[in-house]
This record gives C-alpha cells, sequence and structure tokens, in this order.
C-alpha cells in the first residue's frame, strides 16, 4: 500500500513539472504560456481562462478574446501583472500578445529557474519516499508486516523513486534542450 500511495505523488511530481514546464516560453507561442495569470475581475482574482479564449495565430502572436468585452483592460493588467516579459496590445475587443524573440541571457535565467522547479519536484519526490519508508517501518515495528516484505516493499518504493526522478530529468533535459535551441 505504502508503495501504491507513493506512486500516485510520484506521477503528481511528475504531471506538475509537465505543467511547469509547459508554461515556459520557448520563443513560440502556446496558450500554455498564460496557464497561472490571474485577473482582478470585478474584486475577485480568477483565472484567465475563465475569462477569455486563448488562441494561437501565428507562431509568434497568441491572440486573447475576453467573454466580456469589459474586461480586456482587466486582462491587459493581470499579464502584465503575471511578469511574463509579455506586453499585450489591447484593441478594447481582442489582445494580441506578441512573444518576443528569447536572448541568450534569458534563455541561461529560464533553463537555471526549470532546474531549481525540477530539484523542488524531485524534493517532494523525496519527501513521499521517506514518508512510505517511514510507514513501512512502522507496519513491521508493529508486526503487521515481516521484516522480508518490509525490505522488499522498501527497494520497491526506491525503485519507483529513481524511476520518477530519472522521469523529471528527462523532461528538463528536453525542455532544456528546446530552450537552448535557436
Amino acid at each position: 500500500m505504502p508503495a501504491e500511495s507513493e506512486e500516485l505523488v510520484l506521477s503528481e511530481a511528475r504531471d506538475g513539472m509537465q505543467r511547469d514546464l509547459a508554461r515556459v516560453r520557448t520563443g513560440r507561442a502556446n496558450p500554455a504560456i498564460l496557464d497561472g495569470v490571474v485577473v482582478d475581475y470585478y474584486g475577485s482574482s480568477t483565472a484567465l481562462r475563465q475569462l477569455a479564449a486563448i488562441h494561437v495565430a501565428d507562431a509568434r502572436l497568441l491572440t486573447v478574446q475576453p467573454f466580456d468585452r469589459s474586461a480586456a483592460d482587466a486582462i491587459e493588467r493581470g499579464i502584465l501583472k503575471a511578469n511574463l516579459g509579455l506586453s499585450p496590445i489591447n484593441d478594447g475587443k481582442i489582445l494580441r500578445v506578441p512573444i518576443p524573440e528569447l536572448t541568450e541571457e534569458r534563455r541561461r535565467e529560464m533553463v537555471k529557474q526549470l532546474k531549481k522547479s525540477a530539484e523542488e519536484h524531485k524534493v517532494a519526490v523525496r519527501g513521499a519516499r521517506r514518508d512510505a519508508i517511514a510507514m513501512l517501518k512502522d507496519l513491521e515495528n508493529d508486526g503487521d508486516v515481516s521484516a522480508d516484505d518490509s525490505r522488499r516493499a522498501q527497494k520497491k518504493v526506491q525503485d519507483l523513486t529513481d524511476e520518477y526522478t530519472g522521469k523529471i530529468d528527462a523532461l528538463l533535459a528536453a525542455k532544456e534542450e528546446e530552450i537552448l535551441r535557436v
């Protein structure tokens, strides 16, 4: 059972890493870039996706079409406030968000941020391992699990940990290559 619950935590960590990677802009338009944008809409913090349709107009341009035209200014402020390095152009009906070319310095900075994020996700994986092994040791001390079964389960937990940290590293390496490719 501890291995199963750890696998759930591990897959959540991997999925979280994938979401973080999708938000990183690589010089191409991708609606996921705006996933973390929160808009102050009538005094309430609202996710941008709930207020507007986001489309890829071409490789370097996103369009944001508010469901409520009166929200266009608030959406523009939300995108600027998100500090993504994007400057939306608001014509009152639709916002055009050009995706600027990335400089070499900015690419290196993004890779640093990604490595930090990957390490946070790997820490979560190792925390799940620690919790699962502690649970197994408690079960062994209580006599609910034999020492051999506990060791086998601990090995499985360690194997899962190694597998998922490897997956996180592979995701990071692929995104790093994508970002550094000019």
